[in-house]
């Protein structure tokens, strides 16, 4: 327990230095979106089937999604999920489903969740997606577009992003 506590610290004063780094090199591209990448906590998901909902609300096939699950030895290995045990003490996911989701070029990268989550903030950080999109209310230096809203009323967050991405020809 006296080592989490510490692992977390340290990850802090790592995000807190990438973040920084982040605002001098952070530039978007003028892409078309295509390809959908989606960050959450297993709460969330649990709840709503967020890939559906972005599928159709954006009109994108195959929009991947990984879930923010608590640690636990007696859950088994999933392809959608990571935990706190998958970052290393310098801040890295080594996980390597993950880390190639992360790697992955993608277009557009939602980070659903509208609470301060280090695991959570550091996955979108480190993602090489093109263009974030997230809620307001979390940290406005990971994201080019920032949506206030409820995190249960999906439809009003995707349609929000949905007009945006139009409004900058993303879409």
């Amino acid at each position: 327990m006296i080592f989490k506590g510490l692992k977390e610290r340290v990850l802090k004063k790592k995000l807190d230095k990438l973040v920084s780094l982040k605002e001098e090199t952070s530039a978007s591209s003028l892409k078309k979106i295509q390809s959908v990448g989606i960050i959450t906590s297993e709460e969330i998901s649990a709840e709503t089937d967020l890939q559906k909902v972005f599928e159709n609300t954006l009109g994108v096939k195959n929009v991947k999604i990984y879930s923010k699950r608590d640690f636990n030895k007696n859950d088994e290995i999933s392809y959608k999920h990571f935990t706190e045990k998958d970052i290393n003490w310098s801040g890295n996911y080594f996980q390597t489903n993950f880390k190639s989701f992360l790697d992955e070029p993608l277009d557009l990268l939602v980070g659903y969740f509208n609470e301060n989550n280090m695991y959570l903030e550091t996955a979108v950080l480190q993602s090489k997606a093109d263009f974030k999109v997230g809620f307001s209310n979390v940290n406005s230096k990971l994201y080019h577009l920032e949506i206030t809203s409820e995190i249960k009323n999906h439809k009003t967050f995707t349609e929000e992003v949905k007009k945006y991405l139009q409004i900058l020809k993303k879409l």
